[in-house]
């Protein structure tokens, strides 16, 4: 064990822990330094640099740090085995240090209280149980016979001496309670007779004071099979006992012998007593088990016969009662013809009939020492808890090899080139492996989002305005999220974000498993370790010579005579690593999702009486409705009013409050949400009352909405039109749907679709604005004003990007289309089929855009 445990820890030899964790530290920071200077120097944004120096840091210190932690875990979930009676697991035991000292110390500590454990109950408890179910039953025949109720005629004396043998057997058995401990107990295989088997012991248990039916069948009839006979009479004897002691008197006991496939019998024992209790199930085959003294049981007769039925290579199970009934339904399945098992011998036959089988096992409450029975789980599993618990496949390579693929495409497609046709294939690219791996791709949700991000995913090579790209890039990834989760409510969307995140720590171990799997290919793993060591070398003595022969150094020269291929291939290895780790951190989201629904607000109770919500909901009424009275006294009394009243112009008046408003709408959402959970819904004048205060703050928060929406249109034909006025506008819009939308939900006071209906609108909003193409459209605005008023910001109108440059040279007098055109800001490079944009394709095609050098004579301002 001690090398293949070491490759798996390559830290074991270090006998400290201290040193150990000194040199992961070590190993970290020498990891980030080298990553952090080659981006440096090679020109890499900081902000691509920082993520991959954090993964590549972390990603190094895995290997050396695999198996420092994980005999403390083992020592964990021995030591919760060992507080429920089982002592049995070991935990691995290879490291030189602290750790591993008292891995090995906690080994010897639970073999020690094995062993006693073992001896003190097995033989106390063995004596006593197996010795009383004969007694019981030869006592009950002695006193049937001295009361007269049975005449001593030779079937009760047979069965008298049939008991006697049994005692007798039992004795024998104790003698060898030293070599069951030892683990090699003999077998003495013979030809039974399954229906005379099943005969005597009926006989047997007639004899007891319940009285009791048996019902018994066997299929076929003259079914034979090979087993120990004496130990396969204790299974049946132990089954009926058990089953007779819990049947009301004249229940039915059944017994039930069959064929089974794979040449293997079973024998079924049913009765009509209490059954066993759900939670007992598991339990009920070890030793004190579930044993109490009403039923006169210790809870041993099922761990000795599952322990017989394990020396035949058989199991023993409980199973629901059938047709929905009620009583206890145990089942035995044995081969017909056990064979020896590895590595054990076959003793010589006392008889032709019979051999012995030496078989190696343990006895009913004690398992075979080695790993753990349960998978241990890995730190990464214990750092997220039942919040984030492994539920997803054992290994993923399609996500593994589609995210490397992806990074791949966009460490070609994405450096040195603008927004276009190539990032628009990375993102489609990334959304078909995400979604095919999901296991929420069926739900309408999901396809919704799909289609919606298919839209928002097109704004890179539709538009040229990167604000554009980049507000329907997050959007776009809000809405991956909530369908990856299956997120339904705001907090459980906002952990679905979060997650996202945090999969790059939790999916470490399923990488793991995929990596593992993958090496066991023979020609892949070889050939990539091949390349990368030939290709280290190449550049290491490469550069060595390079710089220290100045011939050796023309000829490099020569082949690779851009200087900066060098810094491209560490650029594009950064987008390599950043774009695939974030694709295959969603795979992994799709994959094995949170338990988002698990996070929410902390419960809440009602208020008891009603004013206690309506006095504070009412407060913001009144405000509304005093604000309103303002608002249409601005609105009749016009600008001298305004004037009068607060000293200034209009169109400033209106501008002032816009941002206010908007912030009121948004506190006003948040003010219903929580007058929903504070305010009592038990009866109908509750909720009547509910729906009426918030319907009202509902309607008003409408009225702003459009009073704010009046104010942006006034300030905009006073002072012209941005695209940061027009988002504006359409924020408050969306405010105003989404009040529009609780207001139908508090119809029937249930919003379970109002988070997502809010999320797919703005989304869809965002959509709508990118195909209606609002530079171009503030460009129209700004030029329909120029029309009207003769006023026009030539400044402003210049700062627009290409999607208005056509508007602009098409609606505007030429003279000025020229001045705005040439002092528009124009991209350094051609675009090639990767880079291509629709809307810089089409301003490209305009003589003289962006060339600021022809610029001359023009204004900054026309009729301001």
């Amino acid at each position: 064990m001690g090398t293949s445990a070491r490759t798996g820890r390559p830290l074991d030899g270090v006998s400290s822990i201290k040193v150990k964790i000194g040199l992961l530290v070590v190993v970290s920071i020498v990891a980030a330094v080298v990553v952090l200077q080659v981006g440096g120097r090679a020109g890499v944004p900081g902000w691509l640099t920082l993520p991959v120096t954090l993964a590549v840091a972390l990603g190094v210190t895995q290997w050396p740090a695999r198996g420092m932690t994980s005999p403390l875990r083992e020592m964990t979930c021995a030591a919760g085995k060992m507080a429920t009676g089982d002592y049995s697991v070991r935990v691995t035991a290879t490291s030189a240090d602290e750790v591993g000292r008292l891995a090995r110390a906690f080994n010897t500590m639970a073999a020690d209280l094995a062993t006693a454990d073992q001896q003190r109950r097995q033989l106390v408890a063995t004596v006593s149980h197996e010795l009383r179910t004969p007694l019981a039953a030869q006592r009950a025949l002695l006193e049937n016979l001295v009361d007269g109720v049975v005449r001593p005629d030779d079937a009760a004396l047979q069965t008298a001496l049939a008991q006697s043998e049994r005692l007798s057997a039992l004795v024998g058995d104790l003698l060898d309670v030293s070599r069951v401990d030892g683990g090699a107990v003999p077998l003495h295989l013979a030809s039974v007779s399954v229906a005379d088997l099943l005969d005597r012991a009926v006989a047997e248990a007639a004899v007891g004071t319940r009285t009791v039916v048996f019902e018994t069948s066997v299929e076929p009839s003259d079914l034979v099979v090979r087993a120990d006979g004496a130990r396969l009479a204790q299974v049946v004897a132990n089954l009926l006992d058990n089953a007779v002691r819990h049947s009301p008197p004249g229940g039915i006991v059944r017994l039930r012998a069959e064929v089974e496939e794979n040449d293997r019998w079973s024998l079924e024992v049913t009765d009509h007593g209490p059954g066993i209790p759900a939670g007992q199930v598991r339990k009920v085959f070890a030793r004190f088990g579930v044993g109490d003294d009403s039923s006169g049981g210790t809870g041993l007769g099922l761990a000795i016969a599952g322990w017989v039925c394990q020396l035949h290579g058989g199991s023993i199970t409980a199973l629901p009662p059938a047709d929905g009934g009620t009583g206890a339904r145990i089942r035995v399945m044995l081969p017909r013809n056990p064979v020896p098992r590895p590595g054990s011998s076959v003793e010589p036959a006392s008889t032709p009939a019979t051999e012995v089988i030496p078989v190696t096992t343990t006895p009913p409450d004690v398992t075979p020492a080695g790993p753990p029975a349960v998978p241990l789980p890995s730190f990464v599993g214990t750092l997220f808890g039942e919040y984030w618990p492994e539920r997803g496949p054992a290994t993923a390579p399609v996500a593994l090899y589609g995210s490397v693929a992806i990074g791949a495409l966009a460490a070609a497609a994405l450096p040195y080139r603008h927004i276009g046709l190539g990032t628009f294939l990375v993102l489609l690219a990334a959304g078909v492996l995400v979604f095919g791996v999901s296991i929420h791709r069926r739900r309408p949700w999901t396809t919704v989002v799909a289609l919606l991000y298919a839209g928002l995913a097109s704004m890179a090579v539709l538009r040229a305005a990167e604000w554009l790209v980049v507000l329907s890039l997050l959007a776009a990834l809000v809405l991956v999220a909530t369908a990856l989760t299956d997120a339904r409510r705001v907090l459980p969307m906002l952990a679905g974000g979060a997650g996202w995140v945090l999969a790059a720590i939790r999916g470490l171990p399923l990488l793991g498993r995929t990596l593992a799997g993958t090496s066991r290919h023979r020609l892949l793993w070889p050939v990539l370790r091949t390349a990368v060591l030939s290709l280290v070398a190449l550049v290491v003595f490469g550069g060595l010579f390079a710089s220290g022969d100045a011939v050796f150094g023309s000829w490099v020269a020569q082949i690779l005579p851009d200087v900066h291929l060098a810094d491209s291939f560490v650029l594009r290895a950064f987008v390599w690593f950043f774009v695939g780790g974030i694709v295959l951190a969603a795979c992994y989201l799709a994959l094995n999702p949170p338990r988002v629904d698990a996070v929410a607000m902390p419960p809440t109770r009602a208020v008891s009486r009603a004013w206690e919500w309506m006095v504070p909901v009412g407060v913001v009424v009144a405000v509304f409705l005093v604000f309103l009275v303002a608002q249409a006294s601005a609105m009749w009394g016009g600008h001298e009013f305004v004037r009068r009243t607060a000293g200034m112009s209009y169109a400033d008046y209106v501008h002032q409050g816009f941002a206010q408003l908007t912030v009121a709408t948004v506190l006003t959402l948040a003010t219903i949400a929580l007058a929903v959970r504070k305010a009592p819904r038990d009866t109908d004048r509750d909720r009547l009352l509910l729906r009426a205060v918030l319907g009202t703050l509902c309607v008003l928060t409408l009225v702003v909405v459009a009073s704010a929406l009046f104010r942006m249109a006034v300030y905009q034909q006073a002072y012209g039109f941005t695209v940061l006025r027009v988002l504006v506008d359409a924020f408050e819009l969306w405010l105003g749907f989404l009040v529009v939308l609780v207001m139908v939900a508090g119809v029937r006071l249930s919003g379970w679709w109002l988070p997502r209906a809010a999320l797919a609108s703005g989304a869809a909003l965002l959509l709508a604005i990118g195909l209606a193409d609002p530079e171009a459209w503030v460009a129209r605005q700004n030029i329909e004003r120029y029309e009207a008023t003769g006023k026009l910001d030539l400044a402003s109108l210049s700062s627009l990007g290409a999607d208005a440059t056509p508007t602009i040279e098409r609606d505007l007098p030429a003279d000025l289309a020229r001045c705005v055109i040439t002092g528009q800001y124009r991209p350094a490079g051609d675009d090639d089929l990767l880079g291509w944009n629709l809307g810089r394709s089409r301003a490209a095609d305009i003589p003289g855009y962006g060339d600021d050098a022809v610029r001359g004579g023009c204004p900054a301002q026309v009729g301001e």
